[in-house]
């Protein structure tokens, strides 16, 4: 049986990290993995974690399942984090879920399940597990432009003129903030703008929210995903608290359906319920009865919400000392966008060519589209970066 496998394509982040580790110069730069570390390179357990956990030690009694959906208070918790009462809760079905990804992928088995012949619209570029995912499902899927790599913005005009092609009933997933790969953003009246031309295209929106938190704020990170669950009849988001609780391995997220009504939030309900017992049964619960136990308690919450805050300005402090650096050794502006984008990463905008310069010539490694992840950087390796980009005429 086994003989008749198919070699499957080694994954290129996996295979950077490998290259990364082999590498002997005592100058080389990791900005490929996408982990939150800090200024020593760690990615710490958080405060409030440690003592959520230390709580569940001290006081959990039992290890015995939950339900399918999981436990409905981290799904309360997580639908007020995220929504803040921006849609009624009797119209939102939600399961927790085995990570951001896992929310992807059953959000991608109910599109099977409720419109088998729907396209699913992917922004150019996008996260890679999103296309991955939907390749393997065998769902019919398009993209549309999002990233300018002149301008190293959003390609909004662009954006609009594909997303014209949509069809009634298609799904167009959108970041909800903190764009993977560019780190660009859509402005507030831009994401009106798609909004608008979404309802006239009767499309459905899927929201994927990853780093809430990282980029403005936890509210203003919120916003836009906010303003579109308000505005459709149904929009499935799918959230991950591995970033801004720091928990990766833990494996905990949540998919969220909104319905139409109460009746049509049951049968969501039903189905959900249905596919995670068809890929893993129970959802994994201690990463969930983590996040539960600090959003539920005003102290280790505040505390959380402070801690966060400061990963939130660490990563633009190191945004802005990157792009001044750049913009003194270019004598040009060409880099400010680096400021201007917001969550772990960036797009430089350049060939693959320069990106292996880069590691080959300076040991700097990033993922081949020029992706980055910001918080890799500390004080004294921004301006070797910096200095790398120059040289490598980026």
């Amino acid at each position: 049986m086994l003989e008749h496998l198919s070699a499957q394509p080694k994954d290129k982040i996996l295979a950077l990290m490998a290259a990364y580790r082999a590498d002997t110069r005592d100058t080389k730069v990791d900005l490929g993995v996408g982990v939150y570390k800090d200024a020593s390179g760690t990615t710490p357990v958080m405060r409030a974690v440690k003592a959520a956990e230390q709580r569940l030690v001290d006081q959990q009694d039992t290890k015995a399942y939950t339900g399918l959906a999981g436990d409905p208070a981290f799904s309360d918790a997580m639908i007020d984090l995220v929504l803040d009462g921006a849609v009624e809760r009797d119209r939102i079905a939600a399961v927790a879920t085995p990570g951001g990804t896992g929310a992807i992928r059953q959000a991608l088995e109910l599109i099977k399940l409720a419109a088998p012949g729907a396209t699913v619209w992917l922004s150019d570029p996008t996260w890679p597990n999103h296309p991955s995912i939907i390749k393997y499902l065998g769902i019919k899927s398009q993209t549309y432009r999002y990233f300018n790599a002149e301008t190293r913005s959003v390609d909004y005009v662009g954006m609009l003129t594909d997303l014209g092609a949509v069809l009634p009933g298609d799904i167009v997933l959108l970041h909800g903030c903190c764009h993977n790969p560019t780190g660009a953003n859509l402005t507030v009246p831009q994401w009106k703008g798609v909004i608008d031309l979404l309802k006239e295209k009767s499309a459905v929106p899927f929201i994927d929210i990853a780093y809430q938190g990282f980029g403005d704020g936890l509210d203003k990170d919120g916003a836009a995903t906010r303003m579109v669950a308000s505005s459709f009849d149904n929009v499935l988001i799918a959230a991950s608290c591995s970033k801004n609780f720091g928990i990766y391995r833990e494996r905990t997220g949540i998919l969220m359906a909104i319905a139409k009504d109460a009746d049509q939030r049951d049968l969501a309900q039903q189905n959900l319920s249905f596919l995670n017992r068809q890929n893993f049964s129970f959802p994994p619960d201690h990463g969930a009865r983590v996040v539960t136990t600090i959003l539920n308690d005003p102290e280790l919450r505040a505390d959380w919400e402070a801690e966060l805050e400061e990963v939130r300005l660490g990563m633009l402090d190191l945004r802005k000392q990157l792009s001044s650096e750049l913009r003194r050794l270019s004598n040009s502006d060409r880099f400010d966008f680096l400021a201007d984008h917001r969550g772990m990463f960036s797009l430089l905008g350049t060939s693959p060519d320069k990106v292996e310069k880069l590691r080959a010539d300076h040991g700097i490694y990033m993922v081949g589209d020029s992706r980055m992840n910001i918080a890799g950087l500390n004080a004294d390796t921004i301006p070797v970066l910096a200095q790398a980009i120059i040289d490598a005429g980026v």
